[in-house]
């Protein structure tokens, strides 16, 4: 699970996942659940010249393209410094500041530059911005249990951040950003040996993605859960997660390691 993490702004979480729902934010969640996020933002191009809103939503589809590719860094610095420059309030400034920490924390996993202390001095910047019990404060306690898991190496604290994510993600109704604490949560209970707490945290995250229809996140979810299971429900797994991963291109391409087949076996 290490380069998994993303859920763009809360405002567009959820957003085009039901009947109903804005046109223009269905079409941009149907592209952004397939990996298409640069088409996704080129859609809010139009909006995001001039919108706030529009403008932090198209910079949080480039940056999460960045983290599941590891490509289009200078597109989503560019967007990013947009939706800065439009933010007018602590709720825009807030969301903005956590964008810059993700794409910053992005970065320093993929190896592209060490910024692991921006990503650190921005979130801390929209906790200070994003009241507690705001929409926007589950994302950020989740973003903030990443760089505990995967870059300070602190589970405990990441276990900390995480549950106050799933809290407030379940408060704001929000299924996608569940999806996500529910799998890293998973994760350190399987680092811990809780077999049970994994399987049913990771069994949960991929029935929701998969009510949500959110098929880049898809393979990751049944390759986690394939960590937890036995033979030969883990290899049936392997091999749905694998199918799902070619069909889009190879992301997110941080699972490839994951999903590589074993050697064969050594004959005598």
């Amino acid at each position: 699970m290490l380069g998994e993490g993303n859920v763009a702004h809360t405002a567009m979480s959820g957003k085009g996942t039901t009947p109903g729902d804005d046109p223009l934010q269905t079409a941009v969640w149907r592209l952004r659940s397939r990996a298409c996020w640069a088409d996704a933002a080129a859609l809010l191009e139009p909006r995001a010249e001039h919108d706030a809103g529009a403008a932090l939503q198209r910079a949080a589809l480039l940056v999460e393209r960045c983290l599941y590719t590891e490509q289009g860094w200078a597109e989503a610095e560019d967007a990013l410094r947009t939706a800065e420059a439009l933010a007018h309030d602590d709720t825009e400034r807030g969301a903005a500041a956590c964008e810059r920490g993700q794409l910053a924390y992005a970065a320093t996993l993929h190896g592209v530059r060490d910024r692991a202390d921006e990503a650190r001095a921005a979130l801390g910047r929209a906790a200070a911005l994003i009241a507690p019990g705001a929409p926007g404060r589950a994302l950020l306690d989740f973003r903030r249990g990443l760089l505990a898991e995967n870059l300070a190496r602190s589970p405990q604290a990441a276990r900390a951040a995480y549950r106050r994510a799933h809290a407030g993600a379940a408060a704001h109704d929000d299924p996608l950003l569940l999806s996500f604490t529910w799998r890293h949560l998973a994760g350190l209970a399987l680092r811990d040996g809780e077999l049970a707490e994994a399987r049913h945290g990771f069994a949960e995250s991929l029935r929701i993605r998969e009510e949500l229809g959110y098929l880049v996140g898809t393979a990751p979810a049944l390759a986690s859960l394939a960590e937890a299971e036995g033979e030969p429900e883990a290899s049936r797994l392997r091999a749905e997660a694998r199918r799902l991963f070619r069909l889009l291109g190879g992301v997110p391409t941080w699972l490839a390691a994951q999903l590589a087949p074993p050697p064969p076996a050594a004959t005598a």
